[in-house]
């Protein structure tokens, strides 16, 4: 019997673009709020990558307010549906009385804060687990190739 663990694979470049939209920044906007003052055409290119350079990725989240681990576990889907189910939507009258203003209010921070921190704990216990049965795999194939006479 054979176990295939197949690893979701995260597009971290796609998960800085939604953050950016999300905060409505443009992307020259996000590389002047850079370290490294990064132009509109450095931005794209590194939304288009699969995996961003450690020191950028940081310095992007650092731009973005965020944390490498928030990109890199950003998930649209779950975003919005913790949004509509963990706050109120409030819409009230504006003081001139010509549009109406969405009041946000958050309910349970406490709550997704415990939620996101249990998150990435799972995720340390889960790459742990990962690496662990990596090296017995490996340990196996070296085990199998004594065996057959081939070391």
């Amino acid at each position: 019997m054979s176990i295939a663990f197949q690893e979701e694979k995260i597009h971290e470049g796609k998960n800085v673009k939604r953050i950016r939209e999300i905060m409505g920044l443009k992307q020259d906007a996000l590389g002047q709020k850079c370290v490294s003052k990064l132009d509109q055409r450095r931005i794209s290119e590194y939304e288009n990558m699969w995996t961003i350079p450690e020191p950028t990725l940081q310095e992007l989240a650092d731009a973005l307010g965020v944390t490498v681990e928030f990109i890199r576990a950003f998930n649209e889907e779950k975003a919005i549906f913790n949004i509509q189910n963990n706050n109120t939507f409030d819409v009230r009258e504006s003081s001139f009385g010509l549009s109406n203003q969405p009041n946000i209010t958050y309910n349970n921070i406490d709550k997704v804060e415990a939620l996101l921190g249990k998150l990435v704990q799972d995720d340390a216990i889960k790459t742990q687990a990962i690496l662990d049965l990596t090296k017995v795999v490996a340990d196996l194939a070296e085990e199998v190739k004594r065996l057959k006479g081939g070391s």
